[in-house]
């Protein structure tokens, strides 16, 4: 039992070290990224970029398409959500690697716009931090709008009015249901899911976007059939 215990001591010792490493760094990570350019620089460049589109811009089909697949508990959390955490790792205990994120569109915010796609944990506790500065910066409908306008979609569109435009001809305002679901599941793999290069992938992801409406509240099974079909 002595020996047990010992062990258990010295792989909490362990484990306490390994967690104020990644912390410590990530918080370093964060305020470096600050120094280089403060949060209202560079929103302030994002939004003068001309393809910037704003929230009233997009259809609410698309704005909802967005949240629940992304981060349904967005409009009720601080920037980070627990239970996603708590899941994720779980999940990465299980993989002993950095297999699920949980991370809230909040965080991927902070990553588009800081950080690189590299999974580390390091960068997960940055983005944490950096989370929390948006949070407290920005409303929810802002931040939305920021994340639709810096996420990637493939095929070199960099923001949503490049994706609506390259994949529909359309502006943003003007995409229909079936345009904007589809749209909605792109980001999550680009590389996977982009409608010219792998249409029936992105046709699959759009029935996991509407399958996420649907338990959310957003759609019922029969306005879910209309817009697939």
């Amino acid at each position: 039992m002595k020996i047990l215990f010992k062990i258990i001591i010295v792989i909490l010792i362990f484990s306490i070290s390994i967690g104020v490493f990644v912390i410590g760094n990530g918080y370093d990570m964060y305020k470096e990224a600050l120094e280089n350019k403060p949060l209202l620089q560079k929103i302030e460049e994002i939004k003068s970029n001309d393809n910037y589109t704003t929230i009233d811009k997009l259809p609410k089909i698309y704005l909802n398409a967005v949240v629940a697949v992304e981060d349904h508990r967005f409009y009720n959390h601080p920037g980070i959500d627990v239970i996603a955490i708590g899941r994720a790792f779980i999940n990465d205990i299980k993989q002993m690697k950095l297999v699920e994120g949980g991370s809230t569109i909040t965080q991927q915010l902070a990553k588009n716009i800081y950080f690189t796609q590299e999974k580390s944990f390091i960068r997960k506790i940055a983005e944490v931090f950096m989370a929390f500065d948006i949070e407290r910066s920005y409303t929810k409908d802002e931040i939305l709008e920021l994340y639709v306008n810096t996420s990637y979609f493939g095929d070199g569109y960099n923001n949503v009015r490049e994706a609506s435009l390259g994949y529909f001809n359309k502006e943003p305002e003007e995409l229909n249901d079936y345009e904007s679901t589809m749209l909605a599941g792109i980001p999550n793999s680009p590389s996977n899911y982009s409608p010219t290069k792998n249409p029936e992938l992105a046709k699959e992801r759009q029935k996991q976007v509407l399958d996420k409406m649907i338990k959310y509240g957003y759609l019922t099974q029969e306005e879910a059939n209309k817009i697939s079909n």
